[in-house]
C-alpha cells in the first residue's frame, strides 16, 4: 500500500509540476515576447536617431549589445551591418520594402535550425533609408526545458517528501484496518469509508458461521450414524491413508488402538486384505473374507470415483461369523438329511425288492412287512420333524396363541408316551401347579413331548422321569428331569444342533431323527424364551425351559 500511495503521489505531483512548468513557460514567453518587442522598437528608434545625427560614425561608439542592426540605403545597399554582411542587397526584401512604403515593419519568425524565435523591426528614416533591428529569444520549448531543469531539484525533494507522506498516510490508513476484530467487526464512526468493508466482513462471518454449523451438524450426524452401525466403515484417500473410521470397524478388524491418518494396511496386513484394497484403489469393486482370531469378516471395498480420477475408497466390514456357521450348518444339515433319508429308503427298497422278486419265504413275509412299516414310520417322522423345524426357521408358524394350562398339557403328553415308556418300564410323572400360559399350543406340546421322549429314549431300565411346571413373577418354567445315561460336559453345548449325536453308536440303536432338541430350541425361541441343560454321565439330565409371561 505504501508503494502504491508513493507512486500515486509522485505521478500526480509530476503531472502537476509539468503542467505548471508549461503554464509558467507560456505566460513568461508571452510576457517576454511583449517586452522584447517594446525593447527592440525603443532600441531601433534610438539607433535611428543616432544614425541620423552622426551617420555611420555613430555605430563605432554605440553599444548595441546582441542586436543585429542593419542600415539600408534607399537603393537597398547596406550602409552598415553589425554582422559585417555588406554584400547583400535588400531592395526586394519584404522588411525593407514594407518599412520604406509604410514607415515601419515588425515580424516574429521561428527558426527550426536554431530552435529559437527571431524578432525583426524595421522603420524608415527621414532620408528614406531603413534601419532594421533583429533579436533572438528562446522558444517556448527552450523556456519550458529551462524551467524543468530548475524543477528537477524540486522533484527530488518532492519524491523524498512523497515517500515520507506515503509512509505516514499508508500507516494511518492500514492501522484501523489491522485493528479490525475479524470475529466481530464493529463500525467506527470516525472511519465511515470502512463501513462497506466491515458490513461485508460481518455478512461473510455470519455466512461462514452458518456453513461451519451445518458442517459440524453433518459431521456429528455422520459420526452418530456410523458409530451406531454394527458394520465397520472405513474411508481412505487415494494413497490408502485412513480419513475416517467408526469404532465397529476397528473392533471387527481387531485394531482398537489405531489412530487415524495412518495407512489402512496398519489395521491388517494380510495378503487377502491387501489385494482387495489394492484392487479397489485401481478402480475395481472388490470383496474378500478375512479370517480373524474371533471370527470371519467380509471386506467390501469400493472405489470413490471423481472426474476421471479415483479420490479414495470406501471399505465396509461385516461380521459374517454366524453366516459362515449357518452355511456350515446348512451343508451339514443337507448332508445329514440326505443320509437320514437314504438309510430307511435303502432298507425299504431292499426289502421291497426281495418281496417283488419272490425271494422271501412265506413265513418271513410278515417280518419283512414289519421292517418296511417301521422304516416307513421312521421316514415319515423324519420328514415331519424337518417340516416342523423348517416352519420354525422361517417363522411361518401361524401366530395363533391361546391360553394353555401347562400342567394339563404335560399330563396329556406323559399319558401319550406311556406305551413307549412301558417298553423300558420307565415311569413318568407331572408335578408342580396349574399355570395358564398364552402361547401356541402345538409348539408347547412339541416342546414337552420331545423333552419327555428323550428322557424315555435315553433312560435306563426301570427308571423315572418328571415334568415339573412352576413359575416366578414374569416367568414360567417347564423342567424335565430324568435318571438316564446323561450327557458329557463337552457335548452339552451342541446337543441342540440338528442331527448332533453324543454317542453315535448308542444313538443308532435309539429310534429317533436327531432333530427333537433342535425343534425344542426353536419352539422356545418362538416364544421368546431360553432353554438350559444340566447333565452328568450316568447321573441323568435336567432340561429347563424358561418362558416369559
Amino acid at each position: 500500500m505504501t508503494k502504491r500511495i508513493l507512486d500515486t503521489i509522485i505521478v500526480v505531483a509530476s503531472v502537476f509540476a509539468i503542467i505548471t512548468a508549461v503554464v509558467i513557460a507560456g505566460v513568461l514567453n508571452r510576457y517576454f515576447t511583449q517586452r522584447l518587442e517594446e525593447e527592440i522598437i525603443t532600441e531601433a528608434r534610438l539607433i535611428g536617431r543616432g544614425a541620423e545625427e552622426s551617420k555611420v560614425a555613430y555605430f563605432s561608439t554605440a553599444s548595441i549589445g546582441n542586436l543585429h542592426v542593419t542600415w539600408i540605403d534607399t537603393d537597398g545597399s547596406v550602409k552598415y551591418d553589425s554582422n559585417m554582411q555588406y554584400d547583400k542587397n535588400y531592395f526586394t526584401d519584404k522588411a525593407f520594402t514594407r518599412a520604406k512604403g509604410f514607415g515601419e515593419y515588425k515580424k516574429s519568425e521561428y527558426s527550426f535550425k536554431n530552435a529559437c524565435t527571431e524578432m525583426k523591426y524595421s522603420f524608415r528614416l527621414k532620408d528614406g533609408s531603413v534601419i532594421m533591428v533583429s533579436d533572438v529569444k528562446f522558444s517556448l520549448r527552450e523556456q519550458f526545458l529551462d524551467i524543468l531543469r530548475s524543477l528537477m531539484i524540486g522533484m527530488v525533494i518532492l519524491a523524498f517528501a512523497a515517500l515520507v507522506i506515503a509512509n505516514l498516510v499508508s500507516r494511518r490508513i492500514v492501522r484501523p484496518i489491522n485493528n479490525i476484530d475479524l470475529e466481530d467487526p464493529k463500525i467506527d464512526k470516525s472511519l465511515p469509508e470502512l463501513s462497506p468493508l466491515l458490513n461485508r466482513l460481518r455478512t461473510q462471518n455470519q455466512k461462514i458461521a452458518n456453513q461451519m454449523y451445518e458442517l459440524r451438524q453433518s459431521r456429528e450426524q455422520f459420526i452418530q450414524i456410523t458409530e451406531n452401525m454394527s458394520e465397520g466403515l472405513i474411508v481412505t484417500d487415494v494413497k490408502l491413508n485412513v480419513l475416517s473410521s467408526n469404532s465397529s470397524a476397528l473392533r471387527l478388524i481387531g485394531a482398537e488402538f489405531y489412530t487415524e491418518g495412518k495407512s489402512v494396511f496398519s489395521l491388517n496386513n494380510s495378503e487377502s486384505f491387501r489385494r482387495c484394497l489394492q484392487n479397489a484403489a485401481g478402480g475395481v469393486h472388490s470383496e474378500t473374507v478375512l479370517h480373524t482370531y474371533d471370527g470371519d469378516r467380509e471386506i467390501i471395498a469400493s472405489p470413490v470415483n471423481g472426474a476421471n480420477t479415483i479420490n479414495g475408497i470406501v471399505i465396509l466390514i461385516m461380521d459374517v461369523t454366524e453366516k459362515q456357521q449357518l452355511e456350515t450348518m446348512r451343508r451339514e444339515f443337507t448332508s445329514n438329511v440326505s443320509h437320514e433319508l437314504k438309510t430307511p429308503l435303502t432298507t425299504i427298497y431292499g426289502f421291497s425288492d426281495l418281496l417283488a422278486n419272490g425271494m422271501v419265504k412265506p413265513e418271513d413275509v410278515t417280518k419283512l412287512g414289519d421292517n418296511i412299516r417301521r422304516e416307513a414310520e421312521r421316514l415319515i417322522m423324519l420328514i415331519k420333524d424337518i417340516v416342523s423345524l423348517s416352519k420354525l426357521d422361517e417363522n411361518s408358524v401361524p401366530a395363533e396363541k391361546t391360553d394353555v394350562d401347562l400342567y394339563d398339557l404335560a399330563q396329556e403328553v406323559v399319558a401319550r408316551l406311556v406305551p413307549n415308556a412301558s417298553k423300558k418300564n420307565i415311569t413318568g410323572s407331572v408335578t408342580g401347579e396349574h399355570i395358564v400360559y398364552n402361547g401356541n399350543r402345538t409348539i408347547l406340546d412339541e416342546i414337552i413331548y420331545n423333552l419327555s421322549d428323550n428322557a424315555i429314549k435315553y433312560g435306563v431300565e426301570n427308571g423315572t422321569y418328571e415334568v415339573k411346571i412352576s413359575h416366578i413373577p414374569k416367568k414360567v418354567f417347564i423342567t424335565v428331569t430324568d435318571d438316564g445315561v446323561g450327557i458329557p460336559q463337552q457335548s452339552v453345548g451342541r446337543i441342540f444342533e440338528r442331527f448332533y449325536r453324543v454317542d453315535k453308536s448308542r444313538s443308532r440303536k435309539v429310534n429317533g431323527t436327531g432333530l427333537g432338541l433342535s425343534i425344542v430350541k426353536h419352539g422356545v425361541m418362538y416364544h421368546g424364551g431360553e432353554i438350559r441343560c444340566e447333565s452328568k454321565p450316568d447321573k441323568g439330565s435336567v432340561f429347563t425351559v424358561e418362558l416369559p409371561v
